[in-house]
C-alpha cells in the first residue's frame, strides 16, 4: 500500500527541485522521486479523527437550522448561509457527449455534442418509462400526484401519426394556383405502386404492340372491376394483399399438452431453477413459454403443481436481475407464500396493508389492491418488473373485489409479462383472448384436467357402531358416476328409518345428538382405516365449533405427538403478552382440542391461532380439522380425506347447493401428492340421501365461468381523470365485460365499407330525382313502422282471430304486387308463424319470376292487381311481412281440398288437369273482389277494428297514415329504376353507421353510469366542470374504500373535535361488516351522498347507501383504543374474536389513509391525531406479527 509521509518541511521555493519522498510498501524503504508523477502523488492516508471532527463538529450542515440542541451551540459557531434556502434543482441538461472512434482501430478521435430527447419528462407530466425517477422515498408506493406508466396496449400518438394527414385533409398547392383540388370521395390517396400498376396495365393488355396476340390473350386477361382511375386499381391490388396477410389474428394460443415434451432438456440446457422431481408435461410447456418471455394462463386443479410455474418465473427474474410481483387475493395466502418462497429463494419481500418486509427484494408478494395503487401512483418498482403472477385468478368472479384484477391487468405496462394461475375454468381461452387483445400480445393457454392424485367420492350413511361401515362409492377414480352405489345408500338409509320407527314409535331424536353420533362413528371408522388427516367442511362457524366441542371423548394423538403439539403451541404463544395468553378462546379451549388432534379453522378465530393450526395441520399433527370454505381458498394444505357436513350453503341471500366449482375446489384438498394413491371425499347423509341429480351436477358439472365484475368506482374515475392521457372510457372499453366488442374486425370492415362506398358511382339527384334521399328515408321508416304494427297484431288475440282460415288478404312480395289471396292454413308455431294462402296471379307466372326491383311500389300505389290475360292461381306459404293488409272480407273455403288438389297438380302427370271445383270457386271470388274494388279494398284498422289500444301501436298507426300520404307527393317515383341505385348504397351506408356506433364510446354499457358518477363528483366539487381534479378529488384518490364518505367527513371537520380513540371508534363503521354523538353526523353525510347519487341517476337508494355502514363495533374499538385488555373486550360483544381482530386491523389501514389525506389538506393536527389513534390500537394480540413472516 502506498502511503505518503508528510514531514514538517517548509514549502518548496522557486530554487528547489521538485522532489518527493515515497515510502515503498511497509518494509521501511523510501524512494526519492525527482520527476513529478502524471497525476500528482497518490492519496494520503487521512487521519480519521480530524476527518470526523471536520465533518460533524466544525461545520455540521446536517444539523437543523432552528431548534439545535444547546450542546451543539458551544461546539460550533455556525456560518449562516441564506442562499441555501433558495436551493432549486438544476434543470436537466439538454445535450450529452458522444464519442467518435476510428472505425478500424477504435482509437478515440473526438467528442461531439448530441442533443438529448425527452429531458423534461418527470413523473408529474409523462407516462413514459424514459422519465426521470422520483425521490427515493416515493420509489416503492409512488405518489398520488405521479402519473402512472403508460398501460400496455394503449398507444400514445407518435410524431409520425400526428404528421400523417387525416382522410379529409389535402395539400393545397398555392403556387400553381390550383386552389380546388379534385373533390375525392372521402378517401385518402393510396400510395400508387408503379410496378403493381404496370402489371395491371399489362393485364388489360392495352398496349397496342401485341394486337395480333390480343385475341388469344383476351381470354386469359384478368377480369378487372370497372373503376374510375388507375389509382383505384393499385388500391385494390394492395387491399387484397393486406387481407391475406392479416387473416384473423388470434391472441390466445392453446398449448397442446397431450404429446410428451421430450426435447425439454435440450431446449433449456441450464434452467434457472431445478426441482427434485421430474416435471409434468404442462409444467414443461409453461417453462418453455416463460423462457421465451411469453405470457401464460395456466388452469389446473389445486395441487396439480401450478406453483412450479410461479417458482420458475421468480428464478428467471433473479437470473435476469429484474423483479417479480406475486399477487394473491387473500392476506393469509400472501403470508404463506412469503414463507414458502422465502425458504426457496431467500430474496423475497412482503407488502400487505399493515406489513412491509424487505421491499427492495427481487420478488415481492402483495395483495392485488396494493399493486393497483402502485400502478396508479407510478411506483418505480414497475420499471424493473418482468413478471406479474396472478394466483387464484378465478377470484375475478368476486363481486366485491373482482374489479381490482381487471384494473391491474389493464394498467400493466407493455414490458411486463403476465402469468395467470387459476383453477380449471371452462372459458380460459375466451378470458386469455381478452387479455391478449387489450395487451396486444399472445397469451399461451395451458389447461389440464388431470389430477396427480385421483379422487373417489363416497356417500356415508352410518350413525352408530353397528352401521359404521356404511360407505358407498359414488364416483370412482376415473370419474364414472355409479348409480348402483347411490341406490345402495338409499336402501341402507330407508331400512334404518323403517326399523327405527317400528322399535321406538315415532319419537324424534334431537338434531345434535344424531350429529354427534354420526361424527363419532365416522371418525372412529376413518382413524381405524388410517384415513386421517381429515378436513371436515362445514358451512357455518357455529356448527364448526359445536362439532369440535361435541367430540370431547375422542383422542386421536399418541403421547409423543401430544408433547410435540404442546411445545409448538407454547413456543408460538410466547409472542403474546401475559394477559393475552389466558384468553378463554385461545388457550383453554384450543389447547385442549389440539392436544387430542382436533382443531377448528374459520374467520372467527384469532389470526395467530389460525396460523398455529395450519402449521400443525401441515405437519400432520392435527387429525381432524373442522373448517369453513375459506380454508379451501388457495391455502395449500392437502389432507387424506375430505368430508362434507352438508352440500348446501348460505351465500348471503339464501341457501343453495354448492356450485360445481366450489365443490371441486374443496374436494380437491383430498389426496396428498406422493403420499396417497387416491384421495377420499365423503358426503354425509344425515337427514336423508341427497337428490341424485343434485349430486351429479355438483360432482361432474362444469365449474363456474370467469365473468366480469367490472364496475366503476370513484377512486378509479378520479385516478384516471388526474392524468390527461388516460380516459375512463378507455378503461371501460378494455374491461372484460366489454370483451365481446371486437373492435379490430369492426375497423377492418369499416375500411372495406368505406372503400366500397367510394368505388360506387355517385347518385345523380338532378331534376326528377331531387327528392330521392328523403324518399328513401320515408320508405325505410315506413317499413320499420309497418313491421312493428304487424308484430303487435300477431301478438294480440284479436289479430290472430282476424288472420284465420278464409280471411282475404293483400299480398306483396317479390312475386306479387297488391295481389288478393285467401288464407287456407295457419301454422301453430308461435315464432315465425307462416300462413298458407291461395293467391291470384297471371297465367304463366305461377312459379314467379323474381321481379325484384325493390322499389316497393305498393307503398304508394294501392290499386289492386287484376290479371291482364286469363286469371291463374298459386298456393304459397307466406311470411307475416308478405301480408301488407288484412281486408274486411272473408270467403267460405274448403282448405284441405284446395291444398290436396293443388299439390296433386304439381306432379308432372297431373300437370294439365283442370283445377278442382273448390279452387276455381275461390279464384273466381277473389277475381270478382279485385274487379269490384280496383282502387283498393277496405282493410282492418289495428286500433279501431282489432282493438289494439296500447300507446305504441296507436302512435305507430297514426305515423303510418302520415307517411303513406306523404309518399304520393314525391317526384322520384315516376322514374323507373330509381330505387335500386340508392338501395345498395344506403344499405352499405347503414351498416357503416352501425359499425361506427359500435366502435365509438357511445355504445359502452357503463357509459350512462359513468356520466352519473361524474355528475355526483361535480356537484360535490371533487372535479370542476372541465373534469380537472380539485383538492377534494386529490384527497379522495388517497382513500381506497368509501372514499366519498371519508373525504366529506374530513372536509366537514367531523373528526377534529373528537379524541383520537373516539375517532378510531367512529371510523370502525367503515370496516365492520356485521350488524354514538358522531354517529348521527356520519349517517347524515352518508344520507346526503346517497341522495345526491340518486338524483344523478345511480340506482342505489340512499337507505342502502347508509345501511352499508354498521356501528356494531364502535364501543369495542373505543375500549380497545383506551387500553382495555382483549379478554375484557371479548366479553363486551357476541362477535367472534377473530372478526374483531380483523376489523381493527382494517381500521388501522383506514386511519393511515385519513392521515395521508389530512396531510394533503394541510391539517397537521388531524394528521397527528390519526397517528395517535393508530398507535393506540396497534398493540398486543391484534397486531401480533404473523408466524409465517418470521
Amino acid at each position: 500500500s502506498l502511503c505518503c509521509l508528510s514531514a514538517d518541511v517548509p514549502p518548496p521555493g522557486p530554487m528547489d527541485l521538485p522532489m518527493s519522498l515515497l515510502e515503498m510498501g511497509c518494509s521501511g524503504r523510501f524512494e526519492l522521486i525527482t520527476h513529478p508523477l502524471p497525476h500528482g502523488l497518490p492519496p494520503t492516508n487521512l487521519n480519521l479523527e480530524t476527518e470526523v471532527e471536520k465533518q460533524f463538529l466544525r461545520d455540521p450542515a446536517w444539523l437543523p437550522i432552528h431548534d439545535k440542541d444547546f450542546a451543539f451551540q458551544k461546539v460550533t459557531q455556525r456560518k449562516v448561509d441564506v442562499d441555501s434556502l433558495l436551493n432549486c434543482c438544476p434543470s436537466p441538461l439538454h445535450s450529452g457527449l458522444s464519442v467518435v472512434r476510428d472505425p478500424t482501430t477504435g482509437m478515440l478521435l473526438d467528442f461531439t455534442e448530441v442533443l438529448l430527447e425527452n429531458t423534461g419528462l418527470s413523473a408529474k407530466n409523462s407516462l413514459s418509462l424514459q422519465r426521470q425517477p422520483g425521490p427515493p422515498s416515493e420509489s416503492l408506493r409512488g405518489s398520488n400526484t405521479n402519473y402512472p406508466f403508460l398501460p400496455g396496449g394503449m398507444e400514445e400518438l407518435t410524431l409520425e401519426q400526428i404528421k400523417k394527414k387525416s382522410e379529409l385533409e389535402e395539400e393545397i398547392d398555392f403556387e400553381s394556383g390550383d386552389f380546388f383540388p379534385s373533390f375525392k370521395q372521402d378517401q385518402p390517396k393510396p400510395e400508387v405502386n408503379l410496378m403493381s400498376l404496370l402489371s395491371t396495365v399489362e393485364g388489360i393488355s392495352g398496349l397496342q404492340l401485341e394486337e395480333k396476340e390480343k385475341d388469344k390473350e383476351s381470354e386469359d386477361a384478368p377480369k378487372l372491376p370497372r373503376t374510375n382511375s388507375l389509382e383505384d386499381l393499385g388500391k385494390e391490388e394492395k387491399s387484397k394483399l393486406k387481407e391475406n396477410t392479416e387473416e384473423n389474428k388470434k391472441w390466445a394460443i392453446p398449448v397442446n399438452i397431450t404429446s410428451p415434451c421430450d426435447d425439454f432438456h435440450k431446449r433449456i440446457p441450464n434452467p434457472a431453477f431445478k426441482w427434485p422431481f421430474e416435471l409434468d408435461v404442462f409444467q414443461k410447456q409453461a417453462v418453455l413459454r416463460l423462457e421465451a418471455h411469453d405470457s401464460v394462463f395456466v388452469a389446473a386443479h389445486t395441487s396439480a403443481g401450478k406453483t412450479v410455474v410461479a417458482e420458475y418465473a421468480i428464478a428467471l427474474s433473479q437470473k435476469h436481475m429484474t423483479r417479480t410481483i406475486y399477487t394473491s387475493p387473500i392476506k393469509a395466502l400472501s403470508n404463506q407464500k412469503f414463507r414458502d418462497f422465502k425458504n426457496t429463494f431467500g430474496d423475497v419481500g412482503l407488502l400487505t396493508g399493515d406489513v412491509q418486509l424487505s421491499p427492495e427484494s427481487s420478488c415481492l408478494i402483495m395483495t392485488t389492491e396494493i399493486l393497483r395503487s402502485m400502478l396508479y401512483n407510478g411506483s418505480e418498482v414497475i420499471r424493473d418488473l418482468e413478471w406479474v403472477i396472478f394466483d387464484e385468478v378465478h377470484y375475478i368472479n368476486d363481486a366485491e373485489r373482482g374489479v381490482v384484477w381487471e384494473e391491474v391487468l389493464i394498467m400493466l405496462p407493455d414490458h411486463v409479462s403476465i402469468i395467470l394461475l387459476s383453477a380449471t375454468v371452462p372459458n380460459a381461452l375466451e378470458f386469455s383472448e381478452w387479455i391478449g387483445r387489450i395487451k396486444k400480445r399472445h397469451i399461451y393457454v395451458i389447461s389440464t384436467l388431470k389430477r396427480p392424485v385421483p379422487l373417489e367420492h363416497y356417500l356415508y350413511t352410518g350413525n352408530s357402531t353397528k352401521t359404521q361401515k356404511e360407505m358407498f362409492l359414488l364416483v370412482d377414480a376415473t370419474g364414472n358416476f355409479l348409480n348402483k352405489g347411490y341406490y345402495a345408500a338409499v336402501d341402507a338409509k330407508k331400512e334404518r328409518t323403517s326399523k327405527h320407527a317400528q322399535s321406538f314409535g315415532t319419537k324424534n331424536t334431537s338434531q345434535n345428538t344424531t350429529d354427534r353420533s354420526v361424527w363419532l362413528t365416522l371418525l372412529h371408522f376413518l382413524s381405524q382405516r388410517q384415513q386421517t388427516p381429515v378436513v371436515a367442511f362445514t358451512f357455518s362457524r357455529t356448527r364448526c365449533d359445536e362439532n369440535a366441542r361435541s367430540l370431547d371423548s375422542m383422542d386421536l394423538t399418541t403421547s409423543i405427538e401430544k408433547a410435540e403439539i404442546h411445545s409448538f403451541f407454547q413456543k408460538s404463544l410466547t409472542r403474546l403478552r401475559g394477559a393475552d395468553r389466558q384468553l378463554p378462546q385461545v388457550i383453554l379451549l384450543m389447547r385442549d382440542l389440539l392436544k387430542r388432534g382436533i382443531a377448528v379453522h374459520h374467520s372467527g378465530i384469532l389470526p395467530i391461532l389460525k396460523e398455529v393450526i395450519e402449521m400443525l395441520f401441515s405437519r400432520g399433527l392435527v387429525k381432524v380439522l373442522f373448517a369453513t370454505e375459506t380454508f379451501a381458498m388457495g391455502v395449500n394444505m392437502p389432507a387424506r380425506t375430505v368430508v362434507f357436513d352438508s352440500i348446501r350453503k348460505h351465500d348471503g341471500t339464501g341457501f343453495r347447493n354448492l356450485l360445481p366449482g366450489e365443490y371441486i375446489q374443496m374436494a380437491g384438498r383430498a389426496g396428498r401428492r406422493g403420499l396417497d394413491a387416491t384421495g377420499t371425499v365423503i358426503i354425509l347423509c344425515k337427514a336423508g340421501v341427497h337428490e341424485m341429480a343434485d349430486l351429479h351436477v355438483m360432482m361432474l358439472g362444469k365449474p363456474t365461468l370467469l365473468q366480469s365484475q367490472f364496475r366503476l368506482t370513484y377512486t378509479m374515475i378520479l385516478n384516471l381523470l388526474r392524468v390527461e392521457a388516460l380516459r375512463v372510457t378507455d378503461m371501460m372499453r378494455r374491461s372484460f365485460s366489454e370483451s365481446h366488442r371486437d373492435t379490430q374486425t369492426h375497423e377492418k370492415r369499416i375500411s372495406q365499407l368505406k372503400q366500397m362506398l367510394s368505388a360506387m358511382p355517385s347518385v345523380d339527384t338532378e331534376g326528377q330525382l331531387s327528392d330521392l334521399l328523403p324518399y328513401y328515408h320515408t320508405v325505410t321508416e315506413l317499413k320499420k313502422t309497418t313491421e312493428a304494427v304487424q308484430h303487435a297484431i300477431l301478438e294480440s288475440v284479436n289479430g290472430l282471430k282476424a288472420l284465420s282460415v278464409g280471411r282475404v288478404i293483400v299480398v306483396n312480395n317479390k312475386q306479387h304486387l297488391n295481389a288478393l289471396g285467401v288464407i287456407l292454413q295457419v301454422s301453430s308455431a308461435s315464432v315465425n308463424r307462416t300462413f298458407t294462402a291461395l293467391i291470384i296471379c297471371e297465367k304463366g307466372n305461377e312459379e314467379g319470376k323474381d321481379n325484384d326491383n325493390a322499389a316497393l311500389p305498393h307503398l304508394h300505389n294501392t290499386s289492386l292487381f287484376i290479371p291482364e290475360g286469363p286469371c291463374s292461381h298459386t298456393v304459397q306459404k307466406l311470411k307475416l311481412q308478405d301480408i301488407s293488409a288484412i281486408t274486411v272480407k272473408t270467403l267460405k273455403v274448403i282448405p284441405e281440398r284446395i291444398i290436396d288438389n293443388y299439390n296433386k297438380r304439381q306432379q308432372p302427370r297431373f300437370k294439365l288437369d283442370p283445377p278442382g271445383q273448390a279452387i276455381s270457386t275461390a279464384t273466381q271470388e277473389l277475381l270478382r273482389l279485385a274487379e269490384a274494388n280496383p282502387g283498393g279494398i277496405a282493410t282492418l284498422d289495428p286500433v279501431n277494428d282489432l282493438q289494439l289500444k296500447s300507446v305504441d301501436v296507436v302512435e305507430a298507426n297514426m305515423r303510418l297514415r302520415v307517411l303513406q300520404d306523404s309518399l304520393r307527393d314525391f317526384n322520384c317515383i315516376h322514374s323507373p329504376m330509381f330505387f335500386a341505385r340508392i338501395k345498395e348504397r344506403m344499405s352499405l351506408q347503414e351498416e357503416l353507421d352501425q359499425l361506427l356506433f359500435l366502435v365509438s364510446d357511445q355504445s359502452l354499457t357503463l357509459l350512462p353510469e359513468y356520466h352519473q358518477r361524474i355528475k355526483v363528483l361535480q356537484s360535490l366539487q371533487y372535479i370542476d366542470s372541465g373534469g380537472a381534479v380539485q383538492l377534494k378529488g386529490r384527497v379522495a384518490c388517497q382513500i381506497s374504500s368509501h372514499e366519498l364518505l371519508l373525504t366529506e367527513l374530513l372536509f366537514e371537520n367531523v373528526l377534529s373535535p373528537l379524541a383520537p380513540e373516539e375517532s378510531a371508534a367512529l371510523l370502525s363503521c367503515l370496516v365492520f361488516t356485521q350488524n354514538t354523538q358522531g354517529i348521527e353526523q356520519v349517517k347524515s353525510v352518508a344520507q346526503r351522498i346517497g341522495e345526491l347519487q340518486r338524483e344523478c341517476g345511480i340506482p342505489q337508494t340512499a337507505e342502502e347507501f347508509v345501511g352499508q355502514f354498521k356501528f356494531g363495533l364502535t364501543e369495542v374499538v373505543y375500549c380497545w383504543a383506551r387500553g382495555m385488555p382483549f379478554a375484557e373486550i371479548a366479553q363486551l360483544t357476541d362477535v367472534q374474536e377473530g372478526t374483531v381482530v380483523r376489523c381493527i386491523q382494517r381500521l388501522d389501514e383506514v386511519l393511515k389513509e385519513v392521515r395521508q389525506a389530512a396531510r394533503i389538506v394541510g391539517d397537521s393536527v388531524l394528521g397527528s391525531k390519526m397517528e395517535k389513534a393508530s398507535l393506540a390500537i396497534r398493540r398486543d394480540i391484534v397486531f401480533t406479527a404473523s408466524l409465517y413472516t418470521h
